[in-house]
């Protein structure tokens, strides 16, 4: 009778198709993420490919588009927005998040960072909190609002492909706490939009990105209220 003991071997981890691809932009990048937070991103990905089925939460369907022209999209931002905040805790809120872009990626990557996702559309908010709960982000919620009626202040306020410029500071203007700034995500310069800037809203900054695998002009555009010099 044979006595050895069968140990059973544990399956190697599966890697997301989409592994390689996310850590090669990362590099391009200049982001330096944890596994965790490279496994959220992904497992954010395959939420927003499943749900948009049921939800059509963004008119992209292939899930390597949505890695580039979303997710990678959004981690465009990560650096500059890091630069700006220096680490610190701040609230941000994101305008008309839709499926969570680009605020659940900064909610992955910036845990010290509060989002806020707002969307004129419950069951896109909904999705957001999904998100929270499955990706274990107590930093994230998702709120089911029009911009004006949220009645709370932040720190940064963004937005991505939303609105114009105008409309987007003017619905929002309520919310910006004193010292906050406006962060827009824009594809090419706007450069009608900018002209149309009210004078009491100052650009103090057009940050060009360069998004990996995206051959498409992307930019921020960092606003702030223009205040007056009482002299």
């Amino acid at each position: 009778m044979d006595s050895s003991i069968t140990v059973p071997i544990k399956p190697e981890p599966v890697s997301h198709p989409f592994q390689d691809q996310l850590v090669k932009g990362l590099t391009q990048l200049g982001l330096s993420l944890s596994s965790s937070q490279q496994q959220k991103l992904l497992a954010y990905l395959d939420l927003l490919s499943k749900w948009n089925k049921v939800y059509n939460l963004t008119a992209v369907r292939d899930p390597g588009e949505m890695l580039t022209h979303h997710l990678l999209d959004s981690l465009a931002v990560i650096f500059p927005l890091r630069t700006h905040t220096q680490g610190k805790p701040v609230r941000l809120m994101d305008v008309g998040s839709g499926g969570g872009l680009p605020g659940v990626v900064i909610a992955v990557c910036c845990p010290e960072i509060e989002v806020v996702c707002v969307d004129a559309v419950a069951k896109k908010a909904a999705f957001i909190q999904q998100a929270a709960g499955t990706l274990g982000l107590p930093n994230l919620r998702g709120v089911h609002s029009r911009v004006e009626s949220i009645g709370q202040e932040f720190d940064v306020i963004t937005s991505r492909a939303f609105a114009s410029l105008v409309d987007f500071t003017q619905w929002s203007r309520a919310s910006l706490r004193e010292g906050g700034v406006w962060m827009a995500m824009k594809a090419k310069h706007p450069v009608d939009e900018l002209a149309q800037l009210p004078s009491d809203v100052s650009v103090f900054h057009v940050e060009q990105l360069e998004v990996p695998g995206l051959g498409a002009e992307r930019c921020i555009i960092w606003m702030k209220p223009h205040v007056e010099d009482a002299s």
